[in-house]
């Protein structure tokens, strides 16, 4: 009884006498509160009060409202919660209203600015999600991380609201896109395809948000017709914010001044790109890391952890027996009399011989295991169509190649040997064991019925002889997603060269001219040359690459399909890339004149150097496709050329290769021309006049250039067109909310 009462009133005594006052989360003598939100240090209540650490993290708090509202100082935004990491704030949405003509009824942008870059858009927790049934969202912004310029976005569609499921944002009804790092300022609208005229009974809107994706759960069909839904966004889906202080890293601020972090705390640093850190805690100690005299041990002792004395320690405790006791006094292992030594030693002996029988159960364990990884690869193998390739397969395929192999090749799949991540898969480099370089690429998840299609698409793949085609060196089938070995092209996307400083010094109007031509005569040799036609799908400036003498490879048969000409790919989720896709290709299928379609966009950026989508411009720019049409229709070609372009090439090229260009891009499918016809006429622009229109010879063309002038208006008031960066600052990005009745959509403006 009495060693009873020694157990209980040791931890009480321990307590009172270890126990310490956990430092408040405020500067002293300021508003810890405003409303039912804490306010803790670094942030503080009220401009210029010293209450925050500096004016970028102060707080406003309005006591017009019952309970007061809190917003940022930067950005004007209203503050939900504040943690160690992450700051959450009010929602809100863009989107579009159509009447059931079609016309435009209503169209709202959005438009988030922290205002800092110590305060980022959270890409880990934020997800721009649309929702609709015949609409797409468009996003750009400005991220620190990569220094440059982004634009992401998705398409939703449906014909019937019986088809939309709930909780999922599958592409019919609701979709969702990840956001880059490092995002300070994020700019989105919402347009539509058909502008809603055939849903327009259950859906006559689309709206897109940017919000923490784990607070939002898509109700299907209900959602498309809730008149609630904006208000509920904005209620209960918030933005997350990361946040940090300044943008030095811990290693170079630790020694200086403007270090924030106190006794017993921890410096992390910021994974934003740009810099900055926060403190935190060390295990044991709580309190306010920024605030003097730092973190205060935590009395663990407090918790009762001890069957026996609890001691606290800084940052942590002991556990002991009384005297005439042993054991470690930990919880659930207590302590035993010393009269119990027998029961000790059976106790050990039992545990050595658990432990014994653990060590043979393990071996045994990893030897099944072992044999069950060697039956999943076999199972794989098959799955993948293994054995239907071993049949099909030929000389033209180097090699099948095994996991370990590849794994070795690309040091087992490691982050830092990723090339690029796309909508098709990850490509990773790998270095072979004769050291070769090639590029392996991890496809998404086959489905069971398609095993057959992707083994023939394999094998016609290996068949391709062109020059201008990347070539496919072997496979793996021993994994759950099969992966393709592709030789390495070392010189980067065509895109990176065209928009890298307005276009890259070697690029010039020839070497645009033959980079278009070797690209043409490869697309053709797919339609018509390969042993099945093969339409490529997702034709892009990205999916040109450029090996070491600067010569064109089409790369990426992901969205590939093989298929008679005479049958339209009208599956759910149509590939391809925004800005490049063929508009009727998305509401009647892609057909081979789809690819003609994507390829004339190529074409317009190699004459223009713009990008395909470039939402910083104004609206009729903002789509290259349509602004290149009305410039060509409108006579105005010669003012969208890069300047290398229409001081190196001639005039004849350039109106032919216009015209070239606009054919294309008709909306119409059978009105523009096959890819062979693109080819030969691209060939055939190589042998005009090399001189540009600028040097013709005076004297002899006067009367001439006198007629072309008078025809060609633009030829006195051509503007060197240069690519430029999106200026955050820029007077038409101020306002957060922009409201347009009526307005006609530039992005499928014919």
């Amino acid at each position: 009884m009495a060693f009873l009462c020694l157990i209980i009133l040791l931890p009480l005594l321990a307590m009172s006498m270890e126990s310490t006052t956990i430092t408040n989360h405020t500067k002293p003598g300021c508003q810890p509160k405003c409303g039912n939100m804490t306010v803790p240090f670094p942030f503080g209540i009220g401009i210029g009060a010293g209450c925050s650490i500096n004016r970028k993290f102060a707080i406003r708090c309005d006591t017009s409202f019952d309970p007061p509202i809190a917003y940022l100082n930067t950005g004007g935004m209203e503050v939900l919660d504040i943690s160690t990491s992450q700051i959450r704030v009010r929602n809100t949405f863009t989107g579009s209203c159509y009447e059931q003509n079609g016309e435009l009824a209503e169209r709202k942008t959005m438009r988030i600015d922290t205002g800092v870059p110590f305060f980022t858009l959270s890409d880990k927790d934020n997800r721009l999600t649309l929702v609709g049934c015949d609409d797409l969202a468009l996003a750009s912004g400005l991220s620190l991380y990569e220094g440059r310029n982004f634009s992401i976005g998705c398409i939703t569609s449906c014909s019937r609201s019986v088809d939309v499921s709930n909780g999922t944002c599958s592409g019919i009804g609701c979709c969702q896109a990840a956001i880059p790092k490092g995002l300070m300022t994020f700019w989105g609208i919402v347009t539509s395809m058909l502008n809603h005229t055939k849903v327009w009974s259950f859906n006559p809107c689309g709206y897109a948000f940017l919000g923490e994706h784990e607070k939002f759960t898509f109700r299907g069909a209900s959602d498309l017709t809730d008149p609630n839904f904006v208000s509920r966004i904005v209620k209960d889906v918030p933005v997350v914010i990361d946040w940090q202080i300044g943008n030095q890293s811990c290693s170079e601020v630790r020694n200086s001044t403007a270090y924030s972090c106190k006794e017993h705390s921890l410096c992390i640093d910021s994974e934003s790109g740009r810099g900055g850190y926060r403190c935190i805690c060390e295990e044991g100690y709580d309190g306010n890391p920024y605030l003097t005299p730092g973190c205060q041990d935590i009395d663990e002792c407090a918790k009762n952890p001890c069957d026996g004395i609890c001691k606290n320690t800084p940052g942590g405790f002991q556990c002991s027996c009384p005297k005439g006791y042993f054991g470690d006094g930990q919880k659930g292992r207590g302590c035993q009399k010393e009269r119990d030594l027998p029961i000790l030693k059976l106790s050990l002996g039992l545990g050595l011989g658990l432990l014994s029988l653990l060590v043979s159960v393990s071996w045994i364990y990893f030897g099944i295991k072992r044999r069950k990884i060697l039956k999943l690869r076999e199972k794989f193998f098959e799955q993948n169509g293994g054995m239907l390739l071993k049949q099909q397969t030929s000389s033209n395929l180097n090699k099948v190649f095994t996991v370990e192999e590849l794994k070795k090749a690309t040091n087992n799949f490691a982050k830092d040997r990723i090339l690029g991540v796309g909508g098709n898969g990850i490509v990773y480099k790998g270095i072979l064991p004769d050291q070769r370089i090639v590029a392996i690429k991890k496809s998404k998840q086959l489905e069971q019925n398609q095993i057959e299609e992707f083994i023939n698409e394999v094998v016609i793949l290996t068949q391709i002889n062109h020059r201008n085609v990347v070539k496919l060196l072997g496979c793996c089938l021993e994994t759950e997603v099969p992966l393709l070995v592709y030789e390495y092209i070392s010189h980067g996307t065509l895109h990176h060269h065209i928009h890298t400083n307005g276009g890259m010094p070697w690029l010039s109007w020839q070497n645009r001219l033959r980079i278009a031509v070797e690209s043409a005569d490869a697309f053709s040799y797919l339609h018509y040359a390969a042993s099945t036609p093969i339409l490529h799908r997702d034709i892009k400036s990205a999916n040109i690459l450029l090996d070491d003498y600067y010569t064109a490879k089409i790369a990426d048969f992901g969205a590939s399909r093989l298929r008679p000409f005479d049958q339209a790919d009208m599956s759910s989720l149509i590939p391809g890339t925004l800005g490049y896709l063929d508009p009727e290709g998305i509401q009647m299928g892609l057909s081979d004149k789809s690819d003609v379609y994507s390829f004339g966009v190529v074409l317009a950026e190699l004459l223009t150097g713009r990008e395909a989508i470039d939402l910083t411009l104004p609206n009729k720019e903002k789509s290259l496709a349509a602004y290149f049409k009305a410039s060509v229709k409108e006579n105005h070609l010669f003012q969208i050329l890069h300047h290398r372009v229409l001081k190196e090439g001639s005039l004849e090229q350039l109106t032919a290769i216009g015209e070239l260009v606009v054919r294309c891009l008709n909306t119409n499918g059978e009105e523009r021309p096959t890819m062979k016809e693109v080819a030969t006429q691209l060939e055939g622009f190589t042998k005009y006049n090399s001189r540009s229109w600028a040097h013709h010879d005076q004297e002899n063309n006067q009367l001439q250039m006198g007629e072309m002038i008078s025809e060609q208006e633009d030829l006195y008031s051509v503007l060197m067109y240069t690519s430029t960066n999106y200026d955050t600052s820029s007077s038409d990005q101020q306002s957060t909310e922009i409201s347009v009745k009526r307005e006609k959509d530039p992005l499928f403006d014919d």
